[in-house]
């Protein structure tokens, strides 16, 4: 398995380094150079089988040979022993046909632990096999940090420094990357945007001298890794409703369009998917790209559900790629313009391919309180405002395949949010009931690409 850049002017690599590489030289996202099959029955047998033997049967195509069969079993083991729930993603019917997929019951109560406690195994394994230490930098609107936190934290090979924006995360987000006491850790607040996290990272990696220097790698959803991980997750629930033989429907609440292009590989891969649907909070470019063909940033305004604060979706790039056709030039073209103008325009021909897979559907800050008390009042579950906003955008949908909600958070990670709404405060869960109590570690840095590439120096020094 070969993968190549988005924007077609990087080699391929192996999926070895692709991993370790995050961004390819070109500024583009790495892509499967084929996608692989899995016919019918392959999906059927899924059913009652273990979340790590079908992580097993989805990921094994696109890792190749860099590692053997019982290494790459092992590190899948390993990767989710420390989940709550022994079906590590369960559903929860909410409604008629429509579920919760519970996506929380990792070590720091996010979706990004799927990925992320995979992705420490498998770099620690290669790394320690190269003999090599690395510096991995990471962007985060609130549960990416975290969750590469917990994955790396107290590894040999590995140097961890995770940018956030300074006061646009809620409480427990920031305390779950601010209070690991390992040396090799570390969380920095910027004074800025998480796009502005975002855009330094990239230009992080656009600077081959610094880049060299600290040996930079990326945990971020621009990791093909990450994607690849999350596809695992749509197999089982889909399975667990009656696929192959019956098609299901993904409401995915998305900031940077990573886990719902993880639907969109698997669907690829054979799974039958009816719809893949966007939601969106009230920063909603991709909602209005979807609804207008332009992609037009407008400024982002902090909101209840801060993981979705976000304008610059780094993953749409990759579904540009296949809506245009998998050509690079084009998609260089129109990062280009995002850049120099703010915006692009999506030709109808490539509008109409995404159109083909995607809807989509925003709440506003009113409307995701409000679906928070409706969802208890009618189910008794407590939703967070990320999770709230998927499941006001699948009531608003028809049809009698099922939909399934990404429950994306739990809601203790947004306490403020939750008891606002409903008038109860979720509690944390007993393994991290003293996170109030723990210190915290944090450098707060000016919004400065070369203040951010100072200070990591310096923390990889210490």
């Amino acid at each position: 398995m070969k993968y190549i850049s988005t924007r077609g002017q990087a080699p391929a690599l192996s999926f070895e380094d692709t991993m370790l590489t995050g961004l390819a030289g070109d500024g583009g996202l790495y892509v499967p150079e084929e996608i692989p099959m899995l016919d019918v029955e392959a999906i059927r047998a899924m059913q009652g089988q273990k979340y790590e033997d079908v992580a097993f049967t989805v990921m094994a195509p696109f890792v190749g040979d860099t590692f053997i069969e019982a290494e790459f079993r092992a590190l899948i083991t390993k990767a989710y022993h420390g989940f709550d729930h022994v079906a590590r993603a369960p559903l929860k019917e909410l409604d008629s046909d429509l579920w919760l997929l519970e996506l929380f019951h990792g070590p720091t109560l996010a979706f990004k632990d799927f990925a992320m406690q995979l992705i420490g195994q498998m770099f620690q394994h290669v790394l320690a096999r190269r003999g090599q230490r690395i510096t991995i930098v990471g962007a985060t609107s609130g549960d990416t940090g975290s969750a590469a936190i917990e994955a790396f934290k107290g590894l040999d090979n590995v140097d961890v420094c995770i940018l956030y924006p300074h006061g646009r995360v809620s409480e427990v987000q920031r305390r779950q990357m601010t209070t690991p006491d390992e040396a090799n850790v570390h969380a920095i607040a910027v004074d800025g945007t998480f796009d502005d996290c975002q855009r330094h990272l990239k230009d992080m990696f656009a600077d081959h001298g610094f880049r060299d220097d600290v040996r930079l790698a990326a945990v971020n959803s621009i990791n093909w890794a990450r994607v690849m991980a999350q596809v695992v997750y749509f197999f089982t629930s889909a399975v667990a409703l009656g696929a192959p033989d019956r098609r299901v429907s993904f409401v995915v609440p998305t900031g940077n369009f990573g886990d719902i292009f993880a639907g969109f590989i698997a669907r690829e891969m054979g799974l039958p998917i009816d719809r893949l649907v966007i939601a969106t909070n009230q920063n909603d470019i991709l909602h209005r790209c979807m609804q207008t063909s332009r992609y037009s940033k407008q400024g982002v305004q902090p909101s209840i559900s801060p993981s979705m604060d976000i304008e610059v979706s780094s993953n749409f790039e990759r579904a540009l790629f296949w809506a245009h056709g998998r050509d690079g030039q084009v998609v260089a073209g129109l990062m280009d313009d995002l850049m120099t103008q703010g915006a692009f325009s999506v030709s109808g021909n490539a509008m109409g391919a995404l159109a083909d897979v995607y809807d989509s559907g925003m709440a506003d800050e009113a409307t995701t309180s409000a679906e928070i008390g409706r969802t208890l009042a009618m189910t008794t579950e407590l939703v967070c405002p990320h999770t709230a906003v998927g499941v006001h955008v699948a009531r608003g949908r028809t049809g009698s395949d099922p939909k399934i909600v990404l429950a994306t958070a739990h809601p203790a990670k947004f306490p403020d949010a939750v008891e606002a709404a409903t008038g109860i405060r979720p509690p944390l869960p007993k393994r991290m009931a003293d996170l109030y109590d723990r210190s915290e570690r944090v450098t707060r840095v000016e919004n400065d690409l070369a203040a951010i590439q100072t200070l990591i120096r310096e923390k990889r020094a210490e």
